[in-house]
């Protein structure tokens, strides 16, 4: 036995507890992954020394390898918390423009920018998408910015879906004074509803809608009742007609092409209420809900798609990492996609500090892709990844690798003793 043996067991002993130490203090980190120590023995041999015959000359330490175990997830309630249950890691743009990656999702809002960053203000990094249906419009990932700076501008109402039951027992609309007993007219006004469209500076305007049947399974659609008190008197005329087969189906109008569908035109007259003078604009009324049974006058759906202008009052991340933000004109946006990073070595990742990781070559290239695609994990908004370090192992490990200290500690003490009475030899 020698120095070396035990100088070397102090050196892993003490590296050891470093490890130990550096992952009990991060018991509370978030997205933090424990590491271990790795030992290997040392060997000194000659050449052509045979097997078995070489004496030990220590320990050494081989690697300190990451445990990339799932931690467990956290409810916060905070909306801009994000947890990844599975694999992945988010990838952030540092400030200094490289790129680095984390598995801890307690981002913030920079107001100024807009853009969604971490602590340190790296900013995370995302797909684009199309506002009104999710749909990535790129594979190309870039930071994720949202408008706080302005309001989202107004849009201008293209579409209305409208989804109606028109009662078919309801007679002509003109009546039948002749008729035993007589039957009276229907006022326009029995089966209508109203909207409000919006024109392209985000004015609402109401656009009123009116059924009124004129003849077997037709329904004619007005804009606006007659108005016999006006000078000249205004008599409306309808803006088309509806018809419907004997199983109660719609089967007009047909659509032009290239819509599909039972449709047709409205012309909107901005003012009023907007006084700016706006030209008129075209809306394309979609009846493919519409109905006719033996049932009571019921919208089950009438909706558009233009709003007025808006600011950002709240943002909602969804497992597949869609970032939805609400805004107070009662929009709801696709703002982006978070993207996600994997590697085929995640081991081989090395860690910067700050809670984040860079690729290396042991690490390979990050591939990268969006929540729930292939073997990427879901996200959880409101939720944090907490650190996977088992503090009771680790307490358990720190009085072993103490013990293990003292032990090798005492080898040097007693190779000094031998070394003591071979100098003393008289």
């Amino acid at each position: 036995m020698g120095f070396q043996q035990g100088l070397s067991g102090l050196n892993a002993s003490a590296r050891n507890l470093d490890v130990i130490g550096h992952n009990i203090a991060n018991a509370n980190t978030t997205g933090f992954k424990a590491s271990r120590s790795e030992f290997a023995a040392m060997i000194a041999a000659s050449i052509g020394a045979s097997g078995g015959s070489s004496a030990g000359i220590g320990v050494e330490t081989a690697a300190i390898a990451q445990q990339f175990s799932q931690g467990n997830i956290s409810v916060t309630g905070n909306s801009l918390d994000v947890a990844i249950n599975g694999n992945g890691f988010f990838t952030l743009q540092m400030p200094d423009g490289s790129r680095a990656y984390t598995r801890a999702g307690n981002f913030k809002l920079d107001a100024n920018t807009g853009d969604i960053i971490t602590n340190d203000g790296a900013r995370v990094l995302g797909y684009p998408t199309n506002p009104l249906t999710g749909q990535r419009t790129s594979s190309t990932a870039g930071p994720l910015t949202l408008p706080t700076g302005a309001p989202i501008p107004a849009k201008q109402t293209t579409e209305i879906n409208a989804a109606f039951n028109l009662d078919a027992r309801a007679p002509d609309a003109a009546g039948d004074p002749a008729a035993t007993p007589p039957i009276p007219a229907t006022p326009r006004s029995t089966y209508g509803t109203s909207i409000n469209v919006y024109d392209s500076q985000g004015v609402a305007k109401p656009l009123n809608l009116y059924f009124e049947k004129n003849g077997a399974n037709t329904w004619d659609v007005y804009t606006e009742l007659d108005d016999p008190s006006a000078t000249p008197p205004v008599v409306a005329t309808p803006i088309g007609q509806i018809t419907f087969d004997n199983n109660g189906n719609i089967t007009g109008p047909a659509a032009t092409p290239p819509a599909t569908g039972f449709t047709m035109d409205l012309t909107i007259s901005p003012s009023p209420p907007n006084p700016n003078g706006l030209p008129d604009f075209q809306v394309e009324l979609k009846l493919d809900g519409m109905t006719q049974f033996g049932s009571k006058f019921a919208p089950s759906e009438l909706t558009q798609d233009g709003y007025s202008s808006g600011q950002l009052t709240g943002i909602n991340i969804g497992d597949d990492g869609l970032v939805l933000a609400r805004y107070s004109n009662g929009v709801t946006r696709a703002e982006g996609q978070i993207a996600l990073a994997s590697f085929r070595n995640s081991q081989g990742l090395e860690p910067v500090g700050g809670n984040n990781w860079v690729e290396t070559s042991a690490s390979g290239q990050p591939m990268l892709g969006s929540p729930t695609d292939g073997n990427f994990g879901k996200l959880r908004s409101g939720a944090l990844e907490d650190s996977n370090v088992d503090l009771t192992a680790e307490l358990v490990n720190m009085m072993t690798a103490q013990r293990a200290y003292q032990a090798n500690a005492q080898t040097i003490k007693t190779q000094d003793q031998v070394m003591s009475t071979l100098v003393n030899l008289r």
